[in-house]
């Protein structure tokens, strides 16, 4: 799927992580790029004054990223997913500019910055969708929250002290007891995330699945499990289990008290990526965690002149 053409001016929402001072350059710089090319450029209001942009439209977070052709967003995974939550309705299409660290949700480095504008302006980009989980918490039946996350939600335990006693169902059917300090419910964008820190394993973005990573449980069946996208995943705290938190993408947190009931489920909603390479996932996890590869003999006509799988 390529950018929409269309014969209205083109608008690009900036979303920037203004506590960078380089962030702020770098989306000063693609602004006034984008502006030359007679192309509409908003900014968010809390952000507005750091960016000082004269060209650009001032706009609040609701329907920020409403008729807009594309999101870009300069930061790392954390500015991105804020940046998920203005875009996820309308459907508008995300591409991250990375000034964190791994940041594997970003599309681009900042080193790139100038062909990264020009495929912008050329609408040279294609749009994949990226499955989401919708979070809702129930206690004695009643919901008590709604959630959604692009890579995970987390059950942990509120207290440092003590452990949380939970029970895990897959599709109506309980599984086991574990004694732990969370769990981890993660899609595959989130599998290299906090999932993949819990020891959770690497499922490629393409494949529809969803995971459930124990943390630190005190059972002998306690594995990371990988469920079909039509389960149903949950997690009950027992109700003489300490209080805990379900925290969404790290961003979005609720109490959890004893009792309380966790059901996840494939959300409505995915969120739509941008992308600008060909590059496979197996070559962006290279690239990302800075895996070795040297060695390596393969096809003749896919090596690099170094041994490295193309775009390493």
């Amino acid at each position: 799927m390529t950018a929409p053409t269309s014969s209205t001016q083109r608008t690009v929402l900036l979303i920037t992580h203004t506590g960078r001072r380089a962030a702020v350059e770098v989306a000063t710089a693609v602004a006034d790029r984008l502006v030359a090319e007679d192309m509409r450029v908003r900014v968010l209001a809390d952000e507005a004054s750091e960016l000082a942009i004269p060209a650009a439209e001032v706009v609040d977070s609701d329907g920020a990223a409403d008729n807009c052709e594309l999101a870009v967003v300069i930061g790392g995974d954390g500015t991105i997913l804020r940046g998920a939550a203005l875009t996820r309705h309308p459907g508008t299409p995300l591409l991250g500019v990375n000034l964190g660290h791994v940041g594997f949700l970003a599309e681009a480095e900042w080193e790139d910055l100038e062909s990264t504008v020009e495929a912008i302006i050329a609408g040279g980009y294609a749009v994949e969708e990226r499955l989401t989980i919708d979070v809702v918490v129930r206690l004695n039946g009643e919901v008590l929250s709604e959630e959604w996350a692009l890579n995970e939600a987390s059950i942990e335990k509120a207290g440092r002290q003590r452990i949380i006693e939970v029970i895990v169902e897959i599709d109506d059917r309980p599984l086991s007891r574990w004694g732990c300090d969370g769990v981890v419910v993660s899609t595959p964008t989130g599998s290299t995330a906090y999932a993949f820190s819990a020891g959770g394993p690497v499922v490629w973005p393409e494949v529809d699945a969803v995971l459930m990573v124990p943390i630190s449980a005190h059972a002998l069946f306690a594995r990371p499990l990988v469920a079909p996208p039509t389960s149903t995943l949950a997690v009950e705290l027992l109700p003489h289990s300490s209080a805990g938190v379900l925290s969404c993408d790290g961003r979005r947190t609720v109490d959890l008290p004893p009792g309380a009931r966790i059901e996840v489920r494939r959300g409505r909603s995915p969120i739509r990526l941008a992308r600008l390479h060909q590059a496979g996932f197996t070559d962006r996890l290279v690239a990302k965690f800075g895996l070795p590869v040297s060695g390596w003999r393969g096809a003749a006509e896919l090596r690099t002149p170094d041994g490295r799988p193309p775009g390493a």
